[in-house]
């Protein structure tokens, strides 16, 4: 029996290791983006440090979790109280595991306590298909950020 997934609100103890997760999900998960050019690798985790990670915890107007497997950090995402969707990476060797499902659900969960009733956020070609198996439907033109597509796309929310 598998065991089950568990999402949790992050803690600034936690900054370190969700830097990690963030760099590694980046590094290895979505090469098809950056097809491995470090330029744009290093682009795309400058503001991934601690360092930020510790002030994004400390801002009321984000909410940042992190996915628990036997009590282990494997995923982490984060939205604002505005609807955004800023990223949700899940450890390489998680993938496919409802691990992106269980904090994208979590978030959607925290949206809706914030009265919000639409979830909106920028894919990569690599997210794009993941997002869409959870409901979210491009809106807009693909634009690029960063040397990265960035995918348009939305969700209205409800409770189930």
């Amino acid at each position: 029996m598998d065991d089950p997934i568990r999402t949790c609100k992050a803690t600034p103890a936690e900054a370190v290791i969700i830097s990690r997760i963030i760099e590694r999900s980046i590094r290895v998960g979505c090469a098809l983006d950056h097809r491995n050019q470090p330029q744009t690798v290093t682009a795309w985790t400058r503001n991934q440090t601690h360092e930020h990670i510790r002030l994004w915890l400390t801002d009321p107007r984000l909410y940042l979790n992190v996915a628990l497997l036997q009590d282990k950090p494997v995923g982490v995402a984060m939205a604002s109280n505005e609807g955004q969707v800023a990223f949700c990476y899940v450890l390489p060797e998680w993938f496919r595991r409802g691990v992106g499902q269980a904090l994208v659900g979590d978030l959607e969960d925290w949206l809706i306590d914030q009265g919000l009733r639409q979830s909106r956020l920028n894919s990569t070609r690599t997210g794009e298909a993941f997002y869409r198996r959870l409901g979210y439907q491009p809106d807009a033109t693909t634009f690029t950020v960063a040397g990265l597509a960035a995918i348009p796309m939305h969700k209205a929310l409800s409770k189930v």
